[in-house]
């Protein structure tokens, strides 16, 4: 098994699309810092965000959104 397979086992679950839900929200409010962040700050703020969106695209958080629509 790859990890592709192991996320594709996840999505079966409404636990697993409440949890990347949460990582969903998490890099909105990373954004949303950033708008009162310093500039020193900001680089760090991007590296987090960019790490929540890579989660979020191998998670296919747009397929998990719509198969679990009332979760959301």
């Amino acid at each position: 098994m790859n990890i592709q397979d192991d996320i594709k086992a996840l999505q079966n679950y409404e636990q697993f699309a409440r949890f990347i839900n949460m990582i969903h929200d998490l890099r909105e409010e990373t954004i949303s810092e950033m708008h009162e962040a310093p500039t020193e700050q900001l680089q760090q703020l991007s590296g987090r965000i960019i790490t929540y969106d890579q989660i979020l695209q191998m998670a296919d958080f747009k397929f998990l959104q719509a198969r679990f629509r009332e979760t959301f």
